[in-house]
């Protein structure tokens, strides 16, 4: 086939830009061109892995280093709501967040025509929660990426998106569903004033985009997937087992103490390490086993001195690459830890604090593949039980190498590289 572009438009979070880079790693092997549609913040990323990346304003214009931290400063603001339940965050973080969310498609909008007409892809793939009305307009195919847990694709059986709730608790779910219809609906009617300036239908209230006629590619391994109702159509609908990019190697290095000791990997992402003084406790903790651990402390490793022997921070780690070194996972429930984790068959402990890492936490625990736990409200002797159940259980053992081996056989990125080109 001759050469075609395929353009990306990840959100601005580490989680989806990086899936997608995994599967633009796959779509170039296959002598296609790959280009990033990008936050002003995260060009650079892209421009990192050797991809080209166009600028797109979401927001006001700003120097970079300011975009950067947009995301950081907001979630920072809100540590004090992740001690809240998903529930009770409907009415700050959520509401505040899909505050930003539409803001940042007003903003899209004045800038995507200008770099579509540029690029002329003959492919857009949109790994969002929201629609951008210029990609549905461009008149070319248009792929939607949900690299958050599948539930964001809805349906009455299963938890609704973010609430952290159980496959059964169906009391739960229209608990929750009702409240976050009330409470996000003034800004949901902004939306659908918005998506009618720009000729789109309007949305049914709490829906902020739309499943494309043409593909769908859901990140989340069938070995976590929810029994639904309606089953999605496997001819729109994709389940890609993850999409694990390809990464630089890694080399454990030596520690001060417990050498010999069970690894652990800890990570709260590249946003929740700003959630210092639950980090700083993790590690007290720690210090305290026989265990070691890699932590993952972003921005703030000035703020961390007189480390225990046993543990060693960084500001960074090639996650794809020290996951399958370490024999457990702390993290916070992101959707690329929690498909990594499943990938390298890795027992992982979940403490969420936003969005889908509460039902990433509460699916972790369902399906067997690890445990989740509350953020803040554990003792040193409820996590080092968690972290030996992590080491010893032979049960979750054997699931989580079922599921490896099928995470495996499926290849993600290359799945989905395959399917974009037949899209072609």
């Amino acid at each position: 086939m001759a050469q075609k572009t395929i353009a990306f438009f990840p959100e601005a979070a580490y989680g989806p830009a990086l899936n997608s880079v995994g599967i633009a790693q796959a779509v170039e092997a296959r002598g296609h061109k790959a280009v990033f549609l990008s936050d002003p913040g995260f060009v650079e990323v892209y421009r990192g892995y050797g991809f080209e990346a166009h600028p797109v304003n979401l927001s006001e214009p700003m120097p970079p280093e300011q975009m950067a931290k947009f995301w950081e400063d907001f979630i920072n603001g809100h540590i004090p709501n992740f001690r809240k339940s998903p529930y009770d965050q409907v009415d700050n973080y959520v509401k505040d967040c899909w505050t930003a969310i539409v803001d940042s498609a007003k903003w899209a909008q004045k800038d995507l025509p200008r770099v579509l007409a540029a690029i002329k892809p003959d492919i857009i793939c949109v790994d969002n929660v929201i629609l951008f009305p210029a990609i549905k307009q461009f008149g070319k195919p248009w792929v939607r990426v949900i690299s958050c847990s599948e539930n964001e694709i809805e349906d009455e059986d299963i938890p609704p998106h973010l609430s952290g709730c159980s496959e059964n608790d169906h009391a739960g779910h229209q608990r929750y569903r009702d409240h976050f219809n009330a409470g996000i609906k003034p800004i949901h009617d902004d939306f659908n004033a918005f998506l009618k300036a720009n000729d789109e239908a309007p949305y049914p209230v709490g829906q902020f985009f739309e499943a494309s006629p043409y593909l769908n590619l859901l990140l989340y391994p069938e070995a976590a997937k929810f029994k639904r109702r309606h089953p999605l159509d496997p001819r729109q609908f994709q389940y890609l087992e993850g999409c694990v990019r390809q990464e630089k190697p890694y080399t454990v290095p030596t520690f001060a103490k417990n050498n010999d000791g069970p690894l652990l990997y800890v990570s709260f992402g590249s946003l929740g390490a700003g959630d210092v003084d639950l980090l700083k406790r993790i590690i007290a903790t720690l210090g305290k086993t026989r265990y070691r651990a890699l932590v993952n402390v972003g921005g703030y490793k000035d703020q961390y001195t007189d480390m225990p022997g046993n543990v060693i921070v960084d500001s960074w780690f090639p996650q794809p690459s020290v996951i399958p070194q370490v024999d457990a996972v702390i993290h916070h429930g992101g959707n690329n830890s929690f498909t990594e984790c499943l990938y390298f068959g890795k027992p992982a402990i979940i403490m969420p604090y936003v969005w889908d890492g509460h039902d990433n936490a509460t699916r972790v625990e369902e399906t067997g593949h690890g445990f989740g736990m509350p953020r803040y409200d554990w003792s040193d002797a409820e996590l080092t039980a968690k972290i030996e159940g992590c080491l010893t259980d032979p049960r979750m053992k054997a699931k989580l190498a079922q599921t490896s081996a099928q995470m495996h056989a499926q290849n993600g990125p290359e799945k989905a590289a395959g399917l974009l080109e037949a899209l072609l």
